[in-house]
């Protein structure tokens, strides 16, 4: 998960460096489409290819609609939020996981749980207030939609990972995710440019490493002992804010990440004690 997390902030700035040029939807399809060949290539040469078809096509299907969604929300608000802002309200994410893995898993989750829980997303509720900074806004909106999607696709892992392996969720997450997004994205689909090459590299490269390292993450442990990892994308996030676009963290939030990840923290402690 550690380093499912840096893989996937090196993309998640490198999607960020396109949204000038394409579409949100666009760049949701070329996140897929861009890993693809790769994943192609990594199931052929472990002879993973030969299970594709053996599957539970309802829960694919309903990852590539949560994968569209997410990409699609996630990218959308990289046009108005710097990085870090946008992690700081994805890392409800965490604490999404953790109530919905006591429903859909039937993991056990503690009263104290509930409360850490609670208190995570009345601080993102706060955050979004009407008197909020710029974390209210259209875009910030968009991050928690995309939180969303990515917590009820964490679950979804974690039962396909009961009799399927990883080449199965990452070939057929990619394949969907591509043609989805693509139909969509077609109306306004806008040529590439050949100098953005190294951002469609990235894209390629880290999307195919960090969708192979989550998806085994999620496969193996616990969802509630996994998720909160996803904080470490904060670190990754404010670097790459300073050093590409020279944006600095307001003091709200990094308050309101604080409280979130400790919630977030509270939960691991707990489920270790």
């Amino acid at each position: 998960m550690v380093l499912a997390v840096a893989l996937f902030a090196a993309m998640d700035a490198a999607m960020k460096s396109l949204t000038p040029y394409y579409s949100a939807m666009q760049i949701a399809c070329l996140r897929g489409a861009l890993a693809w060949p790769l994943v192609v290539s990594w199931l052929l040469s472990t002879g993973r290819h030969k299970t594709l078809l053996n599957t539970r096509w309802s829960l694919h299907l309903l990852r590539a609609v949560l994968g569209v969604t997410m990409l699609w929300a996630f990218v959308f608000s990289l046009q108005s939020l710097a990085l870090a802002e946008a992690y700081t309200i994805f890392f409800t994410a965490p604490l999404l996981i953790t109530a919905m893995s006591a429903f859909w898993l039937k993991e056990y989750v503690a009263p104290r749980h509930w409360v850490a829980i609670a208190l995570g997303l009345l601080t993102v509720g706060y955050m979004l207030k009407p008197d909020g900074d710029k974390l209210l806004s259209f875009g910030a909106l968009m991050a928690l939609l995309a939180a969303f999607c990515y917590a009820v696709s964490a679950i979804t892992v974690r039962i396909l990972g009961r009799r399927e392996g990883t080449g199965n969720m990452v070939f057929w997450l990619m394949t969907l995710l591509s043609v989805g997004a693509g139909l969509l994205a077609w109306p306004d689909w806008q040529p590439l440019r050949s100098e953005l090459w190294l951002s469609f590299v990235l894209i390629g490269v880290t999307g195919f490493g960090g969708q192979l390292a989550v998806t085994e993450a999620f496969k193996v442990a616990p969802a509630a002992i996994v998720a909160p990892f996803e904080y470490l994308a904060l670190l990754w996030g404010i670097g790459f804010d300073i050093v590409l676009w020279q944006l600095y963290p307001e003091f709200s939030t990094l308050a309101g990440a604080a409280v979130i990840m400790l919630s977030g923290l509270y939960l691991v402690w707990q489920h270790k004690a």
